[in-house]
């Protein structure tokens, strides 16, 4: 573990800390999740084995097999941390690390999908689609493990998020719930978006097709995008057209997703 992954792990567990000292109320609870852990691995094991436990597979047996994938695959580690710093530092409403770590459903969803990916590409498929299910039931974000996603990775809200097999999602992307990156329903195969580096897509827009949606890239809410949308370029409408450019290179970079709720944008 490098120094650097080993700061953001630090950064959790002194704000768990300050936390369970201003509020009592939450001590056992930061404790079981945070402070009785040793390692960021452990932890993010048990907080995502904890919500996707069932009668059917067990929280603890959810727990090994988490950590099993983090253990044999370390960059899915680091995509973490990367999605990590990607929330604190667009979501105007995180005040810190624990708090996606903890309490953010777009950020478990995104992680939980990392682990069942894993078991996608080693030949367990039947384990990757059960936890594609359990994922959808918890936190109701339907991603396929088969779909290709990169990291510094926003999920904002999440609720209603579609992710096609063939989707493929590249890193520093953000967007906010009810995006669908879907198929048409015309053609099988490699059916689903690709979507360049520093994407951002507003609530509610719906990419559909096997398409390319160019690096640095807009997309406004309610839009529904049935072409191919240029780099550097905002889209919004039904179906979306070209408005105008962004004021970034990389607008998943800016810190203003609030206004990605506006469909003009």
């Amino acid at each position: 573990m490098t120094e650097h992954r080993d700061d953001v792990w630090e950064r959790i567990r002194a704000e768990a800390r300050a936390d369970a000292q201003s509020e009592p109320a939450l001590a056992s609870f930061l404790h079981t999740n945070i402070l009785s852990h040793s390692a960021f691995e452990d932890s993010l094991s048990f907080i995502l084995a904890s919500k996707l436990g069932s009668q059917t597979i067990t929280a603890l047996s959810l727990q090994m097999l988490v950590r099993q994938a983090l253990t044999e695959s370390p960059e899915i580690g680091t995509a973490v941390r990367e999605d990590l710093r990607a929330v604190l530092s667009r979501d105007p409403a995180c005040r810190g690390y624990s708090v996606p770590f903890l309490y953010f459903k777009g950020f478990h969803a995104l992680q939980s999908y990392r682990v069942a990916h894993y078991y996608w590409n080693n030949r367990r498929q039947p384990l990757a689609l059960y936890l594609q299910s359990r994922i959808s039931e918890v936190f109701a974000v339907d991603i396929h493990p088969g779909a290709r996603i990169g990291k510094g990775i926003m999920f904002d809200h999440a609720t209603s998020v579609v992710i096609g097999e063939t989707a493929v999602v590249g890193d520093d992307f953000s967007m906010l719930h009810e995006v669908t990156l879907g198929g048409t329903g015309k053609i099988g195969g490699d059916r689903h978006p690709k979507v360049g580096r520093g994407v951002m897509i507003g609530a509610g827009a719906k990419v559909l097709g096997n398409i390319t949606v160019g690096e640095g890239a807009r997309i406004g809410a309610g839009s529904v995008v049935l072409q191919d949308v240029p780099p550097f370029t905002t889209v919004a409408g039904v179906p979306a057209r070209p408005l105008s450019y962004p004021a970034s290179a990389l607008p998943a970079l800016d810190d203003g997703i609030d206004d990605m709720d506006d469909p003009s944008l």
